[in-house]
């Protein structure tokens, strides 16, 4: 009897010798699976027929896509709502920083400032880096540590500039009532005593010559507002009579008298400032035209005592 082999079936055959199978695509598959049978189809086309859980259902009726693009809506516009909010926050935080400076002077037509002021600026943000953010800038900190190398700064303002990351720092000048002339050097001198050597208005007609020895620099203190006070209106109750005076000498070793060199007058006129000013005005102005009546040229004369008039 004659065996004739059993032939092996191709679905038996080793895998590397069966044949490739191509694997269905994602179109083919959803059209192969999508309406079988025993398959369960959930949701309604129609409007009218309500059906459970039909936001996830597979049909979806028109009221249902309305919602879906509705919730889509409002999930975008919550998320654009916050990048413009965030926008808007850094845009309000770069404007307020404060990277560079436009400096100028109040009421001045001085304008070349700039580099005068802006690295001592720089410096003090650089020690203050918080305060470039400009609602946390301290103004008077900033004048203070500015005064320091400019005593010319009274007040200086922090203000929004036109241009992005820029502040504009106004600075005031102090305002002189008179010259100082402290140690052979050129000073001025504002209402409040304060010294200084840079100039941003006119040259003060009344000089004021320190000869007291009393060593002083610029930003300090030279003078109480008593005193300015008193030579301001000794000065302008001489002007009412009809003299300019042209210097005030603070003589040497004392700082309670000052001498006033007054013009066309050869002669100094020795004045205290615990008097009236008023008064020596009046004694100033008796003394002068009684020397005149008489053709007498002094050295000085002396007021410094009420109702008597010294001359030598």
């Amino acid at each position: 009897m004659k065996l004739i082999p059993k032939k092996k079936s191709k679905a038996n055959a080793p895998r590397r010798r069966q044949e490739p199978q191509q694997r269905a695509t994602n179109d083919e598959l959803t059209e192969r699976y999508s309406f079988q049978r025993n398959r369960t189809l959930t949701g309604s086309s129609s409007s009218r027929i309500s059906s459970p859980n039909e936001g996830g259902a597979q049909l979806k009726s028109p009221r249902v896509h309305v919602h879906h693009l509705a919730d889509t809506r409002r999930r975008i516009g919550g998320v654009l709502g916050i990048v413009l909010l965030v926008s808007l926050g850094l845009y309000l935080l770069i404007s307020q920083f404060t990277a560079k400076v436009a400096v100028s002077v109040k009421d001045t037509p001085q304008t070349s400032v700039q580099e005068l002021y802006e690295p001592i600026i720089q410096d003090y943000f650089g020690q203050h880096p918080i305060e470039r953010l400009r609602f946390l800038a301290s103004s008077e900190e900033l004048t203070k540590y500015v005064q320091t190398k400019a005593p010319e700064v009274e007040t200086i303002d922090l203000e929004p500039s036109s241009n992005f990351a820029t502040s504009h720092v106004v600075i005031k000048a102090r305002q002189p009532i008179t010259g100082w002339t402290i140690n052979g050097s050129q000073q001025f001198v504002d209402a409040s005593g304060t010294a200084f050597s840079r100039n941003y208005f006119t040259a003060p007609g009344v000089q004021i010559v320190d000869n007291s020895g009393v060593p002083v620099t610029s930003g300090q203190a030279v003078a109480s507002n008593r005193f300015l006070g008193f030579v301001g209106r000794l000065v302008g109750f001489s002007q009412k009579r009809g003299y300019t005076v042209e210097q005030v000498i603070i003589p040497s070793g004392t700082t309670r008298q000052i001498e006033l060199k007054i013009k066309d007058i050869p002669y100094h006129i020795k004045c205290s400032i615990d008097r009236p000013a008023g008064e020596q005005a009046e004694d100033l102005d008796r003394s002068i035209k009684y020397l005149q009546q008489r053709g007498m040229t002094p050295a000085y004369v002396d007021i410094r005592v009420s109702g008597k008039a010294f001359y030598r």
